[in-house]
């Protein structure tokens, strides 16, 4: 078998992150798809012609911009020989679209491929099954895709009529979490986060988005979602989503992520493609892994996957630099962190914030991810990495990356 090639990974960019129904909900899925791929070319000075192809992850498609992969490339104006598809692997699709990216540098397959996710969650679409065999009964019954989807992951054998709520609850209850340690850790992402954009830290990773209004355009160069009147006493001040249902329920809607808008994109190609195309390298990957847990369980799937990538690497938790473990919910990192034994308090632990304060935009969030990896990494003057995601319907995704 020949030997797998080197991955590098170049010029990554993300638009900022969009509030649901907020600064980006007028763009959809394919507007922003293009104009990440139209940034990531201009910035990066990239030879469009070199492209083999585009890989973006999207979890929410419609039929507006189907195998979105290849339509946001040809928006874009890359070459009609640029091929493209759309993935999704739920929370892990921008992370896997990455990952997919690479095995095809690795094997020789492609020589040049742009990796991506995007969402528009405030354009998700409302559907129906029914309408197209007649219409019997009083109407037609609209799913909402965004609620829909969390029902349905774990399928016929393993549901999970409360969601990925329920699955957080269910951890809480397992592994003992308070409602304080979930609010202090939801806290200290939006302190983070907030302490990056007031840095300027984000800036070199951010391209700013035109969004057309009736009064003119707007540009958008900042994350919407990362709340500088963040408090623990506001926080505290929440209801928890399943109260309801389950009195000593603690989730609520400051303690979880958010439903976001963005796109993100990244080059994928061989150290020496790169250097031919006049491409600076930030990131190189070193490992991965993807691991299946009980869909009720989903929260603690980077566990495993984690532990499988690090093997694979030859490197252990206390040899990384930095830990970027999404906030798909604040109960759901915590656990991770105590399998790991680690401390949620641990600065090496989500240095900019994550889901929670940035946002979890599902299908470009795995991508948002690398892009601020990549560029923190050089900031803190980081050698080794890891990059994790929790998947709703129970599964596990993570990556080893080491700064070049």
């Amino acid at each position: 078998m020949t030997e797998l090639r080197d991955v590098v990974f170049c010029s990554p960019v993300r638009t900022p992150v969009g509030r649901f129904g907020g600064a980006l909900a007028t763009l959809d899925a394919r507007a922003l798809a293009r104009t990440a791929l139209t940034a990531l070319v201009e910035r990066s000075g990239l030879d469009v012609d070199a492209v083999d192809g585009v890989v973006m992850a999207q979890s929410y498609p419609t039929m507006e911009a189907p195998a979105i992969g290849r339509v946001a490339a040809l928006d874009a104006g890359l070459p009609v020989t640029t091929a493209g598809y759309q993935l999704d692997r739920r929370c892990g699709s921008g992370l896997q679209a990455v990952l997919n990216a690479a095995m095809e540098i690795q094997t020789g397959v492609s020589e040049v491929v742009i990796a991506a996710g995007v969402e528009s969650m405030s354009n998700a679409p409302l559907y129906s099954e029914q309408g197209r065999r007649g219409v019997t009964g009083p109407g037609i019954m609209l799913h909402d895709a965004l609620v829909r989807g969390r029902l349905t992951a774990g399928g016929e054998n393993f549901p999970t009529p409360d969601g990925n709520i329920g699955g957080a609850e269910v951890l809480r209850r397992l592994y003992g979490i308070t409602r304080d340690s979930q609010d202090e850790f939801a806290l200290r992402s939006h302190q983070r986060a907030v302490s990056a954009q007031s840095s300027g830290a984000f800036a070199a990773e951010i391209i700013p988005v035109t969004v057309p209004g009736r009064r003119g355009d707007t540009v958008v160069d900042r994350d919407e979602n990362p709340r500088a009147d963040a408090s623990l006493e506001a926080l505290e001040a929440l209801t928890p989503i399943m109260r309801n249902k389950e009195p000593d329920a603690t989730v609520t809607a400051g303690n979880s992520s958010a439903q976001n808008d963005a796109a993100a994109a990244v080059i994928v190609t061989t150290p020496a493609r790169a250097l031919e195309l006049g491409l600076v390298p930030m990131l190189r990957l070193r490992s991965w892994a993807v691991s299946g847990v009980e869909p009720e369980l989903f929260g603690i799937g980077p566990v495993a996957a984690t532990r499988q990538a690090l093997q694979r690497a030859g490197a252990r938790l206390v040899d990384l630099d930095i830990i970027e473990l999404n906030e798909a919910f604040a109960v759901q990192a915590i656990a991770c962190l105590q399998d790991w034994n680690v401390d949620a308090e641990d600065p090496r632990v989500n240095p900019r914030g994550s889901g929670i304060s940035i946002g979890h935009p599902i299908g470009a969030t795995g991508v948002r991810i690398l892009v601020t990896l990549a560029h923190e990494m050089r900031a803190l003057d980081a050698t080794l990495a890891v990059e994790t995601m929790c998947i709703g319907g129970g599964q596990g995704l993570a990556a080893v990356f080491e700064r070049v």
